[in-house]
């Protein structure tokens, strides 16, 4: 982990640019491997095709967690990413833990896994906001919350409403390990 010093632009961070450069190079690969291709378009309806590909893929959170430096699931975060980038004004970010305020081995696949070894999307100049891809396909493989009532959560209506804005509790602390999204 290293501190990031007052000039830190976390559109900017070099391991972010890099994957980003990456994952844009392999979607078309990644999206005849899902055989979605002619409707994985970028649009906020392909979410939902997504969505079942996801579905298909891991049956719980943990597991979606395991599988995230795969191939699917590298793309499938960027592609939620990029259709959150091109349809709700957000751009690709890189921040340090909310808590310590350094910054983890971006994508770290060795050790315990951190909630921000990841990319996240987020307005561009709100520090404040963001989301994290890798967490909403985990939050879609969520069927119920802490005290047991049923979840039925999709990446569209994730999208329909990224930060929850309909929340009468606006002043609940997030989960630093989970952060928004």
């Amino acid at each position: 982990m290293t501190d990031p010093d007052e000039t830190y632009d976390p559109t900017r961070h070099p391991d972010l640019l890099r994957w980003l450069g990456e994952r844009q190079d392999a979607h078309g690969r990644w999206a005849e491997q899902t055989s979605h291709a002619d409707v994985l378009d970028f649009t906020p309806a392909s979410l939902g095709v997504l969505d079942g590909l996801v579905r298909e893929t891991a049956h719980s959170m943990e597991e979606i967690t395991a599988r995230r430096m795969t191939p699917f699931v590298q793309g499938a975060i960027w592609y939620v990413g990029e259709v959150f980038c091109r349809h709700q004004a957000m751009a690709w970010k890189y921040i340090p833990d909310i808590v310590s305020g350094e910054l983890e081995p971006f994508f770290g696949a060795a050790g315990e896994t951190s909630a921000l070894d990841h990319p996240c999307v987020g307005v561009p100049d709100d520090p404040e906001s963001y989301l994290y891809p890798l967490n909403m396909l985990r939050r879609i493989l969520l069927t119920e919350d802490e005290v047991g009532n049923p979840v039925e959560e999709t990446l569209s209506s994730i999208f329909a409403n990224p930060f929850d804005e309909d929340d009468e509790d606006d002043d609940e602390e997030l989960d630093p390990a989970g952060g928004w999204g």
